[in-house]
Parts: C-alpha cells; sequence; structure tokens
C-alpha cells in the first residue's frame, strides 16, 4: 500500500509536539517520494555533481535509516549500532549507505527505513518522558547535543534529502512517461 501524500505539519503546540510533528510530516514525504517504485527506479542515480552514480531514492531510503540509528541510538543513547549499519565498512567506503543500497530490495529498503524511524520514536518518547526532556544530553559523541538539537538535525537532514528526492522522483517519473509516450508513438508509427 502507497502511503498518502505527507498532510500538512502542525500549526500549534508545545515544542516538542512541533518538533515531532514537522519530523514526521518529513519521513513521511520521503516515503512518499519513494512510493511505488521498482528496484531499478529505486537505484537510479541522480547524474549530475560529485555524487553521479550513488545518489538515488533507495540510497536515501538506506541513508536516512543510518541517519536515524547513528543520532538517536547511537549518539543520545550510546547503544550500539544496528544492523546492517554495525558491520558496514565505514572506513573503507564513507558512503557506503548510498552505494550499497542498488543491492537491496524495495521491501528491505523500506522495512529497513522504518525499523529505524520506530526505534527513534521510541527513544524519543523515553528522553521526553524523563526529567530532561528535550534537554537530554546524549550519552557520548561529538558534539555533545541534546534531544532537541539532534531533532532540529533530523529536521535539517530530512529537508536537504526531500529537495533531492523530490528532483530525482520527477525525474524518474519524466523518464517512465517519455518512455510509455514513445511506446505508443511505436506502436501507433505508420509502417513504411
Amino acid at each position: 500500500m502507497e502511503p498518502d501524500t505527507p498532510g500538512n505539519a502542525p500549526t500549534h503546540g508545545d515544542e516538542a509536539t512541533m518538533l515531532r510533528g514537522f519530523l514526521d510530516h518529513h519521513r513521511q514525504a520521503l516515503r512518499w517520494k519513494t512510493a511505488g517504485l521498482s528496484a531499478a527506479q529505486l537505484a537510479t542515480p541522480l547524474a549530475c555533481g560529485a555524487t553521479t552514480g550513488y545518489l538515488s531514492l533507495g540510497g536515501m531510503l538506506k541513508h536516512s535509516a543510518h541517519v536515524e540509528d547513528y543520532w538517536m541510538s547511537y549518539v543520545l543513547r550510546g547503544a550500539a549500532r544496528r544492523a546492517p549499519f554495525d558491520a558496514a565498512p565505514w572506513d573503507d567506503d564513507p558512503e557506503w549507505e548510498w552505494r550499497s543500497a542498488s543491492a537491496d530490495t524495495p521491501a528491505a529498503l523500506r522495512a529497513m527505513y522504518d525499523e529505524a524511524v520506530a526505534a527513534s520514536d521510541r527513544l524519543t518518547d523515553e528522553m521526553l518522558a524523563g526529567p530532561d526532556g528535550l534537554d537530554t544530553m546524549a550519552a557520548h559523541g561529538r558534539p555533545v547535543c541534546s534531544l532537541r538539537w539532534v531533532l532540529l538535525h533530523l529536521l535539517e537532514e530530512y529537508a536537504r534529502e526531500n529537495g533531492y528526492a523530490a528532483v530525482l522522483r520527477e525525474a524518474i517519473d519524466a523518464e517512465a512517461e517519455l518512455g510509455a509516450s514513445a511506446a505508443a508513438d511505436r506502436e501507433f508509427a505508420p509502417v513504411a
């Protein structure tokens, strides 16, 4: 089932409600931009600049799962990294999550992303219920930061990635439309 189009972010509420609402809005936008695509479409790279060859919607899902896991579980909670990020060859390939995504199925990428988001939401609930709330400080990592800072950083990350996602999805949809149009032109072309 494809996700609904992203709704509007909240227009009022306390700080935690607003931060989480905007974050959920951006998460849903990424799900929406990657919905209904085949493995080949998810692996289609953005063909420009230094990122040529690995900036894809599938890579974006895996990268976003990595970012959720890294900042929420590892930095804020001090927990071990989740699979597959715990065994990734980061020293050999700092862009591993982007480059390896084409080997994952669409279902695996979506499940990885949804599991990372669910884990982040559980950790956020726990920290907000604690005595320091948004001011809960990271267990380790640099910079030393609070839950508030991490939520803002995730918003920054999603805003940037969703901009790329919009461009990639438009290119994929245009290519599919052009392909269908070309096939129709061939089907109805006069025989010489």
